[in-house]
């Protein structure tokens, strides 16, 4: 999606004025910059300088401001791996650009098997497998050699 990081940054910034929090934190991560140059530092960088001029509460020196990217330079294999380490259910996250249907054969053999989260709640849909976000997370999940739940 383009110019997602922009999106979220703003809600972001117009919460933290309303709640008076100086710190946003954003997942962003250097890795997708070739499609998504909102990911980059130098952007992060300059939205951070722009909420300092664009905000009431800044202009006045009320606030200040900080924008923290604390996954920008990991790897997608570390990011997996401290999710992990953090108790996060994996099979509760998405990445998709473009999911699928779930294909009628595949849910039969997959009741079967324990159900994922995402199943439980009753999604019909899978990821494509084939966008870059896809290509990214299998590539993450792999390099940590962990089997991602959404494949199971």
């Amino acid at each position: 999606m383009p110019a997602r990081n922009t999106i979220f940054l703003s809600f972001a910034l117009a919460w933290a004025e309303v709640i008076e929090a100086e710190h946003i934190c954003i997942g962003a991560n250097a890795v997708d910059y070739s499609g998504y140059p909102d990911c980059r530092p130098e952007y992060l960088e300059s939205f951070e300088r722009m909420a300092n001029l664009a905000t009431k509460a800044s202009v006045e020196g009320k606030l200040a401001f900080s924008i923290h990217a604390p996954l920008l330079f990991m790897s997608k294999s570390e990011i997996i791996k401290t999710g992990l380490r953090l108790g996060l259910d994996y099979s509760l996250t998405w990445s998709c650009y473009d999911p699928q249907p779930r294909k009628a054969q595949k849910s039969a053999k997959r009741s079967q098997k324990k159900p994922s989260a995402r199943a439980r709640f009753g999604a019909d849909i899978v990821p494509c497998g084939l966008c870059d976000s896809c290509r990214f997370r299998e590539k993450g999940f792999r390099e940590a050699g962990i089997k991602d739940p959404l494949y199971l």
